[in-house]
């Protein structure tokens, strides 16, 4: 059988994780380590912080999107509490997470999102979404965003 050799394209192709997705991992391994050193109070209050520094870091498109999207979750879900999450905003109950925002930038998608996790109460028949493409911010998607994380929380 002969050998073949790798092509430019064949050496790009990598079946293990991406570039972004071992960033983020490494964000995780922080984020706990970071996490396991604080009191309670302090978690909270860092987490706050630290989600702010991080949409600070945005891009100039997807900052203002973000900003609003922390506001809406803080005054539709005060007793979600926000925290980083993969290097992530997100924002948590119980410790665990509920909703995140996920920038295009992260890993180089379409559009950004705002995703669930399965502590999130929005169960709804035999199939429902856990995550929402978001490329504006209207009134009424605002709303929806409003309506969809105080379920969440509930």
């Amino acid at each position: 059988m002969p050998k073949t050799t790798k092509t430019a394209t064949a050496e790009k192709s990598y079946d293990g994780f991406t570039e972004e997705e071992r960033a983020a991992m490494k964000d995780r391994a922080k984020e706990l380590k970071s996490t396991a050193r604080k009191s309670s109070s302090a978690k909270k209050a860092d987490g706050e912080t630290e989600v702010l520094e991080k949409i600070a870091e945005l891009s100039e498109h997807e900052r203002p999107m973000a900003e609003r999207i922390h506001a809406i979750v803080r005054a539709s879900a005060p007793s979600l509490e926000p925290k980083l999450w993969y290097g992530m905003p997100a924002y948590a109950k119980d410790g665990k997470v509920v909703c995140f925002f996920q920038s295009a930038s992260k890993f180089k998608a379409r559009y950004a999102t705002l995703g669930f996790n399965d502590p999130a109460n929005l169960d709804d028949g035999n199939m429902w979404p856990t995550a929402y493409a978001l490329t504006e911010l209207t009134a009424a998607t605002e709303a929806k965003i409003a309506e969809l994380v105080t379920r969440a929380a509930s």
